[in-house]
Parts: structure tokens; C-alpha cells; sequence
């Protein structure tokens, strides 16, 4: 049976579609030309993987599709619901207690949106956070994507 004829079942397709929807959200982010057609479609992607996740996966799978969703609106300068889902993704990742990577990215995903709405001490704060944090991860793969991705624009002038 190919891939087009299998039947799912709806776990099976709600983690098919978060997995799909989040790999076309960073097809877009890493396009240096998008259209605003894209911008949109990306948005309106990150929010249909978080809420197929949301179905299915874990609070882990919760705080990284509320960080996705902040990542996009920080990268398009859209301040409110980047923060908005920053702090989402912060508060699950406290309340679950969660440390290591997923700490760093909720530190990440509130300084870029602090920066992207011109709050400078507040987003230096959290980077430094971020930064911090990011030593802590035990994984060296984890570690060099987590570096990666906070040394990528846009910072906003922090």
C-alpha cells in the first residue's frame, strides 16, 4: 500500500500532520525570500502543527509548538503574539518543570520576542538566560542546534 493509500488512525494522523506542518514551517523560516502569501501560510502552519500536537503529544510537544508559533511571529517583527505564545511556552515548560533544552528555547523564545518589541533590558535578560541555560544541555547534538538557532537573526539590535 503506498503512502497516499495508507489509512490512519486519528492519533496516527494528527502526529503525521504536527510532524508535516512543523517541517513546512521551517521550510519557510529558512527561505530568505518569502512572499507574504508564505508568511501567512507559515503562520496559519505553525498554529495547525501546535494544535495536532496539542491532540496527541506530550506537554513537551505542547511548549515546543507554542515556541514555534512565537519563532514565527518573532522572525515577521509581529510583537503581541509573539510574545503572547513566548510566555506560553515559558509557563509550560515551568509548570512541567523542564530544564535542559527545552528550558533554553522558552529562555530564547521570550528574549526574541522582548527584542522584537524593542524591549532591550528585558530581552538581553532572557538571552542571558537563554545563553546560560544552553551550557546545561547534556546532548552535544541538542546543544549545537540550541546554539545555533540563538546565535541566528533576528535579535532586533540586542
Amino acid at each position: 500500500m503506498s503512502e497516499e493509500q495508507k489509512k490512519y488512525t486519528e492519533q496516527e494522523a494528527h502526529k503525521y500532520f504536527g510532524v508535516s506542518l512543523n517541517n513546512l514551517v521551517w521550510q519557510l523560516l529558512e527561505k530568505t525570500d518569502r512572499t507574504p502569501e508564505e508568511d501567512e501560510k507559515m503562520i496559519k502552519a505553525a498554529y495547525a502543527s501546535c494544535y495536532h500536537w496539542g491532540e496527541v503529544g506530550t506537554a513537551v510537544n505542547q511548549a515546543r509548538g507554542e515556541w514555534m508559533i512565537s519563532h514565527v511571529f518573532a522572525v515577521l517583527n509581529q510583537v503581541a503574539p509573539a510574545l503572547h505564545h513566548a510566555q506560553r511556552t515559558l509557563t509550560i515548560t515551568q509548570d512541567n518543570d523542564f530544564k535542559d533544552f527545552e528550558l533554553a528555547y522558552a529562555y530564547e523564545a521570550m528574549a526574541r520576542a522582548l527584542a522584537a518589541g524593542g524591549d532591550k533590558t528585558e530581552a538581553q535578560h532572557y538571552f542571558n538566560l537563554a545563553e546560560r541555560q544552553g551550557t546545561t544541555i547534556k546532548n552535544d547534538e541538542d546543544r549545537r542546534i540550541f546554539e545555533n538557532d540563538l546565535a541566528a537573526e533576528p535579535w532586533y539590535g540586542i
